[in-house]
C-alpha cells in the first residue's frame, strides 16, 4: 500500500499489475490504485486468485518489479522464485524482502547482470535510511573499517521507554504491540536475528563480503531490566541493541551495548542509525525512520528512479 500510494500519481509510473498473498489483478493500461485498495477493504481481496503475484511475474509484460511481501529468513520464499523468474525474463527488480537478499544476493546479482537488467534492494535495511546507496555511492572509495548501527526500531522503542519511563521489558513491549511497533510474535526482534539479517546484507552488498547468519554472534534484549538500565545511566550511558561489523576480522555481532547519552546512535522510538567508519571521511552516521509503509516506499521509489535515469522506461 505504501509503494502504491508513493507512486500512483507519477506520471513516470504505471501500475499494470498487483497482487497479495489471495490474489491479483491486471491492466496493461493500467490500474485504478484506489480502486483495487478499496476492493482490497472489502472483500479482503485485490482481484482474482488465478492471478498469483508468480504468475504476473512470469507472464505479464512490465518494466519493473516491486517485490515487497513480508521476509521469509529460512528459504527466501516465495519472493525468491518471484525475483528470479523477472530477472530471468529481463525485468528489473526491486524488493524490501531481506529473505532472498539475505540469503541469495550472489546469485541473483549474477541473474541480472546475465541479463542486463538492475536488481535493488535500498528497502532492506533500515527503511527510509539511504544506508546502501549511500556507501555505495556517497562514501566510494572510503575503505570501510567498522560499521555500527541501530538497526531494530522495535528494540530501539522499547529501550528507549524502559529508559525514560523506568518500564519493565515486558511492559515495553506491550506498549510497543499496542502501537503496531512490534508484531504478534516479536521473537525475531527481540533476539537480535531482524537486525543480524540486515547487518548479513550490509556485508554482503556493500562491503563485499560473504557471510550469512551463522557468522552473526546474537544476544537480544529479554533478559534486560530496568535495574541494568539505570546502572547505565548513573555512569552517563544508556543502553541500545547495537549491530557491530569489523570488514578485516570478519566480526559480525548484534548485543545490547553500554553507549555514551550523547553517542549517535542513542535514539529515541522508531529511529535507526549507522555510523560508517571510513579511511577518508572519518565517522559518518545516517539517520531516520527505519520502519513503516511510506518509510520504506521511500526508498523503493528512490531505486525506481534509479532504474528510470539509467535504463529508460
Amino acid at each position: 500500500r505504501g509503494v502504491a500510494h508513493v507512486v500512483k500519481n507519477d506520471p513516470r509510473f504505471k501500475i499494470v499489475a498487483a497482487a497479495d498473498s489471495k490474489s491479483g489483478a491486471v491492466n496493461p493500461d493500467g490500474l485504478d490504485i484506489d480502486r483495487l485498495l478499496q476492493g482490497k477493504k472489502e472483500t479482503g481481496r485485490i482481484g482474482t486468485p488465478d492471478w498469483t503475484a508468480f504468475r504476473i511475474a512470469a507472464e505479464v509484460d512490465y518494466d519493473v518489479l516491486v517485490e515487497v511481501t513480508p521476509t521469509n529468513a529460512e528459504t527466501g520464499e516465495p519472493a525468491l522464485s518471484t525475483i528470479k523468474i523477472a530477472l530471468s525474463r529481463g525485468r528489473h527488480v526491486v524488493t524490501s524482502n531481506k529473505g532472498p537478499i539475505s540469503l541469495y544476493y550472489r546469485e541473483l546479482e549474477s541473474l541480472a547482470e546475465e541479463n542486463g537488467v538492475a536488481l535493488r534492494f535500498e528497502g532492506t535495511v533500515a527503511g527510509a535510511v539511504p544506508i546502501i546507496n549511500g556507501i555505495r555511492n556517497g562514501l566510494a572509495g572510503n575503505k570501510v573499517k567498522a560499521l555500527f548501527g541501530v538497526l531494530n526500531g522495535t528494540c530501539n522503542y522499547i529501550l528507549s521507554r524502559m529508559e525514560e519511563e523506568g518500564l519493565t521489558y515486558v511492559q515495553a513491549l506491550a506498549e510497543a504491540r499496542d502501537l503496531g511497533y512490534a508484531e504478534a510474535d516479536p521473537t525475531y526482534d527481540v533476539n537480535g536475528t531482524d537486525a543480524a539479517i540486515k547487518l548479513v546484507i550490509l556485508a554482503n552488498t556493500v562491503l563485499g563480503m560473504n557471510v550469512t547468519l551463522k557468522d552473526v554472534q546474537r544476544t537480544g534484549i529479554d533478559r534486560l531490566t530496568p535495574e541494568a538500565i539505570r546502572m547505565a545511566q548513573s555512569t552517563g550511558q544508556t543502553i541500545r541493541l547495537i549491530a557491530s561489523l569489523y570488514p578485516e576480522k570478519k566480526d559480525l555481532e548484534v548485543s545490547p551495548r553500554l553507549l555514551p547519552e550523547d553517542d549517535p546512535l542513542v535514539l529515541s522510538e522508531t529511529l535507526n542509525a549507522v555510523t560508517v567508519e571510513t579511511e577518508y571521511a572519518g565517522d559518518v552516521t545516517f539517520i531516520g525512520r527505519g520502519a513503516g509503509s511510506v518509510e520504506t516506499a521511500s526508498a523503493i521509489l528512490s531505486d525506481l528512479l534509479y532504474i528510470h535515469d539509467k535504463y529508460g522506461f
